[in-house]
C-alpha cells in the first residue's frame, strides 16, 4: 500500500509500520513504499523470521506474524523475533512470538539466533547480555564461518521440576512436559504431542510443550518436540533440550550435568550444575545460521 507523507506511523491490516525512507512523486504528492527488512536465521533446524526492531517502528498483530510465519503463503517460520533496544544492563531486548502470533517467555534456539544476528547487525560483540521476557540472559559465540556460528546461551534456572502422570514437568522459561520413550522414532508425536498438551493439569500454565526422550547412553539423548503455539512437531526445541536433559539428569542419568541430544534437525549441547536438586549455570550450545535476508510489502499479507 502506499501512503501520503504526513503521518509518521501507518496501520494496515493490523500491522502498524513507520514510512520507508524512498518514494517517488506523482500529482503532486509524495508517496513512499512500505517495505519492512527481515532475516531468517536457523538453529538446528529451528527456523524464525528475525526484524531489527531498534527503532520500534514494528508493531505487528497476532494475526500479521501468523501470516509472516505461514510456510505456504507467508516467509514461513517456528517464530518470529524481534531485536530492540537494550539498555544500560544489557546490549539488546528479545521479543519471542510463536508462528501462531502469541508472545512466548523465551525459545532456546532463538536466543541463540537473534545472538548471531546481533553480531552480525553490529549491535554486539562475541559476548553479549540480553533481556527476554523471563530475564537476562548471556550469550557467546564460540566459532564464525560466514554467515553461520556455533552459540553457547546461559539459559534460565530450570523451575517447578516434578513427576506427573504424564512424565515430568519442568519450566525452563516456557513450560515442558518430557516423557521418557523407548524409540522416539515410532512415536506419533503429532497425535500424542497434542493430546499431551491439552492434559486438564497444564491448563493453567497455557498448556505445555511436549517431548519423548530416548536415552541412548549415560549422558546421550534423542528428542522429539510436539511444540505449542507452533501446533507441530518441529526439528528442534532449545528449552525442550535442557527440559529432557534436567528430566534425565533427575529420572535416568543421576549426577550426569552434560548432555548431547540429537533432534531431528541436528545436535544440541546442555550442561549445568546440580546443588541440592537445583539446576544451576543453565547453558545451551549449538549451530546457528543466516538463512537469507529480504523485504515484505504488507499488501501481501
Amino acid at each position: 500500500m502506499r501512503s501520503a507523507v504526513g503521518a509518521s506511523i501507518y496501520t494496515v491490516r493490523g500491522m502498524q509500520y513507520l514510512e520507508a525512507a524512498r518514494g517517488s512523486t506523482g500529482n503532486n504528492v509524495i508517496f513512499v513504499d512500505m517495505k519492512m527488512h527481515f532475516f531468517k536465521y536457523e538453529g538446528a533446524g529451528n527456523d524464525f523470521v528475525v526484524v531489527d526492531n531498534r527503532n520500534g517502528g514494528f508493531v505487528p498483530s497476532r494475526e500479521h506474524i501468523a501470516a509472516l510465519c505461514d510456510r505456504r503463503f507467508g516467509i514461513g517460520g517456528d517464530g518470529l523475533m524481534l531485536l530492540e533496544k537494550g539498555n544500560a544492563a544489557c546490549d539488546f531486548r528479545m521479543r519471542y512470538f510463536n508462528s501462531d502470533g502469541g508472545e512466548a517467555s523465551m525459545c532456546g534456539n532463538g536466543g541463540r539466533c537473534i545472538s548471531l544476528f546481533a553480531a552480525h547487525a553490529g549491535v554486539a560483540g562475541d559476548r553479549m547480555i540480553f533481556v527476554a521476557a523471563d530475564g537476562m540472559h548471556s550469550a557467546e559465540i564460540l566459532a564464525r564461518s560466514g554467515m553461520s556460528g556455533v552459540v553457547s546461551l546461559r539459559m534460565a534456572e530450570p523451575t517447578g521440576l516434578r513427576k506427573t502422570a504424564g512424565g515430568w514437568f519442568v519450566n525452563t522459561g516456557v513450560p515442558h512436559l518430557v516423557r521418557f520413550v523407548e524409540d522416539v522414532a515410532v512415536v506419533d508425536v503429532e497425535t500424542e504431542g497434542r493430546r499431551l498438551r491439552n492434559l486438564p493439569e497444564f491448563v493453567p500454565a497455557g498448556g505445555v510443550n511436549v517431548n519423548f526422550v530416548q536415552v541412548l547412553g549415560k549422558d546421550s539423548l534423542r528428542v522429539r518436540t510436539y511444540e505449542r503455539g507452533v501446533e507441530h512437531e518441529t526439528l528442534a526445541c532449545g528449552t525442550g533440550a535442557v527440559a529432557s536433559a534436567v528430566a534425565a539428569s533427575m529420572a535416568v542419568a543421576k549426577g550426569v550435568e552434560c548432555f548431547a541430544i540429537e533432534v531431528l534437525g541436528g545436535r544440541l549441547g546442555v550442561a549445568f550444575r546440580t546443588d541440592d536438586n537445583r539446576f544451576e549455570e543453565v547453558t545451551l550450545t549449538g549451530p546457528a545460521r543466516r538463512v537469507f535476508e529480504g523485504s515484505f510489502d504488507v499488501e501481501n499479507f
